[in-house]
């Protein structure tokens, strides 16, 4: 593995604010890689827009910005000033990236800037489709270029299989910000005391919750495995979230599906040899 000196300035953010990619990005072509990292350090920037505001029109106007920093790109006028801008700009022109697919993500992460809980399940997983699979698509589209449409398939559920599962992951964090990221309907029809919630006190309650969440996450990954044959060789490492995400959800079910076992949030441990073998069997 490079060192972090090596590394370029992308490379670096996602080493250090998103590994499990990082990680994932090594079993790429050597020759892709630095376009996997500028596509994820887009991510990176647009995906931490609720952390780094203090009000909500503050927000929206970040997400303008980099909304007309990709707009720049693709209309070939003058290119914002930005390290991750640039690098953005080259993997584009270079791997002809579906603009419409950046428009989707900006749109999801719009979302993260209201204060309401999702309504529903399937709201949650529109959310989870709108970022992380259009961001897994891409990803997919600069390691294979153009996609037939199963293809794309197995990279929405994928992306929406380890988004779920990044939720379960960060729930405390997300609870200490007073955000509730669990679907009104799953509150309402596990009985959960909301207020317990927020001073995270685990119960049966929100375990069961959790639990329909992680059953809708593996669900979603065994939709993506389904599509396995119709997906190019060259676009799985981009698919290898899946195993990562198989091996959150594992842990969450054996923590009893309490969100604050420190184990939970932990890293994946042997995450590379699980990956390299994943990799030579062509799974994800």
């Amino acid at each position: 593995m490079q060192s972090t000196t090596e590394l370029s300035y992308c490379a670096g953010e996602v080493r250090r604010h998103d590994f499990d990619r990082f990680l994932t990005t090594l079993f790429a072509p050597k020759d892709l890689r630095e376009d996997l990292f500028a596509l994820y350090a887009f991510n990176l920037e647009v995906s931490k827009t609720r952390e780094v505001v203090s009000e909500t029109m503050l927000g929206a106007i970040r997400l303008q910005w980099w909304r007309e920093a990709v707009e720049a790109i693709y209309a070939k006028t003058s290119l914002r000033k930005h390290a991750v801008v640039e690098a953005l700009a080259e993997t584009i022109v270079r791997r002809g990236l579906t603009r419409e697919r950046f428009d989707r993500l900006i749109d999801g992460r719009m979302a993260d800037l209201e204060a309401e809980t999702p309504a529903t399940l399937g709201a949650l997983v529109e959310y989870t489709d709108a970022t992380s699979g259009s961001l897994v698509v891409l990803a997919m589209e600069v390691l294979a270029g153009t996609l037939e449409a199963e293809a794309v398939e197995a990279g929405r559920h994928v992306g929406n299989a380890w988004a779920l599962t990044g939720i379960l992951r960060a729930m405390p964090h997300f609870l200490r910000q007073g955000r509730v990221m669990l679907p009104e309907d799953l509150i309402a029809a596990r009985h959960i005391d909301r207020r317990e919630m927020l001073d995270l006190k685990p119960s049966n309650s929100l375990a069961a919750a959790v639990s329909d969440v992680a059953a809708m996450a593996l669900r979603e990954l065994a939709i993506a495995r389904g599509y396995q044959k119709a997906v190019p060789k060259s676009a799985r490492p981009a698919l290898l979230l899946g195993v990562l995400a198989e091996t959150y959800l594992a842990r969450i079910r054996r923590s009893g599906f309490d969100v604050f076992d420190p184990n939970v949030g932990a890293s994946a441990g042997l995450a590379t040899a699980r990956l390299a073998y994943r990799t030579v069997i062509g799974r994800y």
